[in-house]
C-alpha cells in the first residue's frame, strides 16, 4: 500500500486505529480508552488524510477495514503491541522493582555500610541487579548513566538533582587493644593529648575533635604523624596500632564486633557530616530508584532504636525533611 505524507503520521492516531479494528467499531474502543467516540473516528479520519487512503469502511452498527486497511493493520499491530509493552515495562511508578541500579559511593562508606545496604536490598527485590562504583570523585549521575549516588554533602551545582538527607555520620573514638594496652586509655578528653592520634584530612599534622560528652560540647586539638584522606586507610592504621582514630560507626562496627579495636571515651561522639541520597529529578521516579531510597532511609531511621554494642551503624536521622539545605549557624563551643 502506497502511504503519502508518512512525516505527518501520527502514533497516537495509528494505536486508535488498531484498537477500532480489534474492537470492531468505535463504541467499544471508546469504552475501553476512556473517551467519546467522536474523538476516535477524527483521529481515524486524520489517519486516513495522512496515508491517502480510505482505510475503514463505517455504517450505523459496525466498522470493517477496507482491504488497504486489513494490509495496514497487518503491518502496524505488531508494533503498537510491542510498543504497548515496552511502556509497561518502563512505567517505574506501576511495577515491580526490576532491572539493573547503578550507584555511586564514596570507598570508606561504600566498602562497608553499603556493601550491607545493597545485600539486604537485593534479597527483598530479586529482580534488581546492583552495581556500585566506589570513588572519592563526585559523578555526574546524568551524562554518566548512574540511577543514584551516596554522599556527605547536599550541596548541588545542578538544579534538575534532589538530595534527600538519611542521617547524619557519628564519629566515634577507636584504639586497638595492642595500643591500649602499652599506652593506657585516656580518663579525659584533655589526656587525648597525650596520645598518638590517627587523622582523617589532617593540616600539618593537626586536626581539632570536636565532642559532643556529658559536659556538652567540648573542643580539642590533637596531633598525629599518621594521617589520611580515607576512613579505611584510617580504621585500618588505627586497628594495627597506630593510636587513637576517629571513625564513623559504620566504617568501625566490622573491626570492633571481631575485637581489633575498642572504644575509647565512649561517652563521647563527634556529629559529623550528613549522609545524603542524590538522585535526578522526576515526576514519576522509576521504581528500583525509588525502592532503594526508601530502604536507605528505612534502614537509617531503624538504626536509632539499635544499641552501639550490637556493631549497627550509628547514624542520627534527620527529625525532618527540610524542603531546602540550609547552612547551620555555627553554635557557640567551649575548650575543655
Amino acid at each position: 500500500m502506497m502511504i503519502a505524507a508518512m512525516a505527518e503520521l501520527d502514533l497516537n492516531d495509528v494505536a486508535v486505529f488498531v484498537r477500532v479494528v480489534e474492537h470492531a467499531g468505535f463504541a467499544k474502543a471508546a469504552r475501553e480508552l476512556g473517551v467519546p467516540t467522536s474523538t476516535l473516528s477524527r483521529a481515524v479520519a486524520r489517519l486516513e488524510t495522512a496515508t491517502g487512503t480510505r482505510l475503514v469502511h463505517r455504517n450505523t452498527r459496525s466498522v470493517t477495514p477496507t482491504s488497504e486497511g486489513q494490509s495496514f493493520y497487518a503491518e502496524v499491530a505488531p508494533a503498537v503491541q510491542a510498543l504497548r509493552h515496552a511502556a509497561r515495562g518502563v512505567d517505574g511508578h506501576e511495577r515491580e522493582p526490576r532491572g539493573r541500579l547503578r550507584i555511586s559511593a564514596p570507598n570508606d562508606i561504600g566498602s562497608t555500610f553499603v556493601a550491607g545496604l545493597v545485600t539486604a536490598f537485593t534479597e527483598r527485590y530479586p529482580l534488581v541487579e546492583v552495581n556500585v562504583e566506589l570513588t572519592t570523585r563526585q559523578v555526574n549521575l546524568v551524562q554518566e548513566g548512574f540511577d543514584l549516588a551516596l554522599r556527605a554533602s547536599g550541596k548541588l551545582s545542578d538544579s534538575s538533582l534532589v538530595a534527600r538527607k538519611a542521617g547524619e555520620l557519628e564519629g566515634e573514638l577507636y584504639a586497638s587493644p595492642g595500643y591500649l594496652s602499652v599506652h593506657g586509655a585516656p580518663a579525659t578528653v584533655a589526656e587525648l593529648e597525650q596520645h598518638r592520634c590517627v587523622l582523617f584530612r589532617p593540616n600539618q599534622g593537626e586536626v581539632t575533635w570536636t565532642l559532643d560528652g556529658p559536659e556538652g560540647e567540648v573542643e580539642r586539638l590533637v596531633r598525629g604523624r599518621i594521617g589520611g584522606d580515607d576512613f579505611l586507610f584510617v580504621r585500618a592504621a588505627a586497628s594495627k596500632g597506630a593510636g587513637i582514630a576517629m571513625l564513623p560507626r559504620m566504617v568501625a562496627s566490622d573491626d570492633l564486633a571481631a575485637g581489633r579495636l575498642v572504644r575509647v571515651l565512649p561517652a563521647y561522639v563527634s556529629r559529623g557530616a550528613a549522609l545524603y541520597i542524590v538522585y535526578a529529578a522526576a515526576r514519576t521516579l522509576p521504581a528500583k530508584v525509588s525502592a532503594f531510597r526508601d530502604f536507605v532511609l528505612q534502614s537509617c531511621s531503624a538504626v536509632r532504636s539499635v544499641p552501639p554494642e550490637r556493631g549497627q551503624p550509628s547514624l542520627r536521622p534527620p527529625t525532618q525533611r527540610p524542603p531546602t539545605l540550609r547552612p547551620e549557624r555555627p553554635r557557640a563551643k567551649r575548650r575543655s
